[in-house]
């Protein structure tokens, strides 16, 4: 089975919110200041797409996903 691992950087999160708008299950913002707030670092199987999407979707690169294989 494969995983995935999401990893943000909150420094370079500038709050534009895409992520949190795409995937509701996985990505929050700060109500303070907007920041992405990661609620699932490893999400299952059917959010993989739509969290491969964030990554693409994050205009200041602040989300980084690793599949990892496990046994």
């Amino acid at each position: 089975m494969r995983k995935l691992v999401v990893e943000v950087d909150m420094a370079a999160c500038c709050g534009a919110g895409r992520c949190a708008a795409t995937e509701p299950r996985v990505f929050d913002q700060d109500p303070n200041n907007g920041t992405v707030v990661l609620l699932d670092p490893e999400p299952a199987p059917p959010l993989h797409e739509s969290v491969m999407l964030c990554e693409t979707l994050c205009p200041c690169g602040a989300i980084s996903v690793t599949p990892v294989s496990s046994s």
